[in-house]
């Protein structure tokens, strides 16, 4: 059966509605194509940020942070938080959201965490799609978190205006070995946890391997951040 989703609401940001689309988009039910041809009629117009990197760097709450700072500046964002799902069951806790909802209830934010259900890329199949409809909702900013990402998952360079690669400290010698793949795609670079030992070392590590890249344009740069207490935030926004 069809489920009718009212066009018009989703347009004007109401997140029952919203919510319903998104559900509707993420589980291909009846309809979805429909909706999806409706809304591109209203897209184009957000800037998309894909942050990614290693598990433990900290994006859940270094994306928190900058949802907090992008709303001081008057922006409305979205976050799609993908998580991953267990190879035995293919359910997902989907947790990464608990560090973000500071700012859930706010109305000019929503976040929508989904499950990777096994797709391969750091993303869920229908990543793109969610990722039209807040856009066509008019939200200036969606944000994209991928599953805690190694050297291959870089599917998000397909969808992201700007791709963040986020890194822990005391990467060491990984930068070598993932600086053919992650590295690559990589916008900017935020060494997160900047207060902890060896973060200078990776910063230094990761400008390194940036500077030894064959890349038009100026060098990408490495950034610090420490998510919990803000430092760094605004300059990264």
């Amino acid at each position: 059966m069809r489920e009718a989703i009212d066009i018009r609401a989703v347009l004007d940001r109401s997140r029952p509605a919203l919510a319903r689309a998104i559900t509707l988009i993420e589980n291909d039910r009846p309809g979805a194509a429909e909706l999806m041809a409706e809304l591109s009629r209203h897209t184009g117009h957000a800037h998309v940020v894909g942050i990614t990197g290693a598990p433990g760097a900290g994006k859940s709450t270094l994306i928190n942070a900058l949802v907090g700072e992008w709303v001081r500046r008057g922006r409305r964002v979205a976050v799609i938080a993908v998580d991953p799902s267990s190879p035995i069951s293919g359910g997902s806790i989907l947790g990464d959201r608990v560090r973000m909802d500071e700012h859930g209830s706010r109305e000019e934010v929503f976040i929508r965490s989904v499950s990777s259900r096994g797709h391969l890329g750091g993303l869920s199949l229908h990543t793109g799609r969610i990722i039209d409809a807040f856009d066509a909702a008019g939200f200036d900013i969606v944000l994209v978190e991928t599953v805690g990402a190694g050297q291959s998952e870089v599917e998000i360079r397909h969808f992201a205006d700007s791709n963040i690669v986020v890194c822990p400290p005391a990467l060491g010698d990984d930068v070598q070995a993932i600086k053919a793949g992650i590295l690559e795609i990589a916008d900017l670079l935020v060494v997160n946890k900047a207060d902890l030992p060896l973060a200078e070392r990776t910063v230094l590590d990761l400008t390194t391997a940036m500077r030894l890249r064959h890349r038009q344009g100026p060098p990408v740069q490495v950034l610090r951040t420490v998510a919990t207490s803000g430092e760094g935030v605004a300059a990264l926004v």
